[in-house]
């Protein structure tokens, strides 16, 4: 293919390889197979079972995480199609728009909240005494609606073909028409890099000061402490795996575009970014497993409604008010 040719596929959004865009879809189409279900029986529990509203832990923020995930998974089938196609976004301009809105809107709510579980867990666990604004708050809907709120600004510069397509900053003959779309599309990289670059930050260093609180604490029981560093771990894991491979990607496709490299390159950086945002959606599926799985009340919760044929104890029912869990069975015997 001719140097011309595969360029041109870049600026129309088509892909270059379309066996590999295939097997792109293919992941996304197990990913969706796999989360979906997980993800709306963590929340059907949430709601019927716990009833978060008025839980005094931080379901609110997990219940908002999981909701997160799930309605980023409806934009997976679409994104698979095109994929098959062997485009790299809808060729309807209305639905461009409305995936790119829905995938950054509710891929930056997934962050968001994970981040603000994360910054709860480091008051909790290293300043447990101390009051804070996220305290306060944690129990009522109002900053889980501010979070949703503050991100729609911040998604809007994202609605844009030439974002999705991987075509910022390229080249223009008209030098006016070149200013004006480079202030755009760095507002746009800011916003991309901003939403994954400021939360990781912030994870690392709750999560530098978590392991070190837990190390120095001596007293209590080691086995939970465990599974606390683990937790913590976890979730610094899952961030780096799912949302740093596409950050780097990104800055890759972005010195590609402005030093104007070889098209063969451009398309190869591109082809590149997109798996690992397919990668990113990985997401979707392991946040359940991290944040609400590592937990034994809710693990046990789970298997007891959903598997209860694995669970040995008899059902288990929460508490709403304090978030305990209770075995029947066991009280039975006391």
């Amino acid at each position: 293919m001719a140097n011309g040719s595969i360029y041109q596929l870049i600026e129309d959004c088509e892909a270059t390889n379309k066996a590999l865009y295939k097997f792109y879809a293919a992941v996304m189409i197990v990913i969706f197979i796999l989360a979906l279900p997980l993800n709306v029986s963590v929340l059907h529990l949430f709601i019927f079972k716990m009833k978060f509203w008025k839980s005094n832990t931080n379901n609110i923020f997990l219940f908002n995480l999981v909701l997160a995930d799930i309605l980023l998974l409806f934009c997976l089938p679409i994104k698979a199609h095109n994929f098959i196609k062997g485009e790299r976004r809808s060729g309807n301009d209305a639905v461009c728009k409305a995936m790119l809105f829905m995938l950054f809107l509710n891929r930056g709510a997934s962050i968001a909240f994970l981040t603000v579980t994360s910054i709860d867990r480091y008051f909790n666990v290293v300043h447990p005494g101390r009051k804070n604004l996220l305290k306060a708050l944690k129990k009522s809907p109002h900053i889980s609606i501010f979070i949703w709120l503050l991100l729609l600004p911040l998604t809007i510069p994202t609605m844009l073909k030439n974002f999705d397509c991987c075509n910022s900053h390229k080249s223009d003959e008209n030098k006016e028409d070149t200013l004006i779309k480079d202030v755009v599309d760095s507002l746009r990289e800011v916003v991309f890099f901003t939403q994954i670059i400021i939360p990781f930050i912030i994870l690392v260093y709750c999560t530098v000061h978590i392991v070190n609180r837990l190390r120095k604490k001596t007293v209590g029981d080691k086995t939970k402490l465990r599974r606390a560093v683990f937790l913590v771990t976890s979730v610094m894991v899952v961030f780096s795996l799912c949302f740093l491979p596409c950050t780097i990607s990104r800055v890759v496709l972005l010195v590609a575009r402005v030093q104007e490299w070889q098209e063969s390159y451009q398309d190869k950086a591109a082809v590149a970014f997109d798996g690992l945002m397919v990668l990113s959606y990985m997401d979707c599926l392991l946040d359940p497993l991290v944040y609400c799985f590592c937990s034994t009340k809710f693990k046990a919760l789970y298997i007891s409604n959903y598997f209860p044929c694995f669970n040995k104890d008899g059902p288990i029912s929460l508490d709403s008010s304090s978030g305990n869990t209770s075995h029947p069975k066991r009280s039975n015997v006391i």
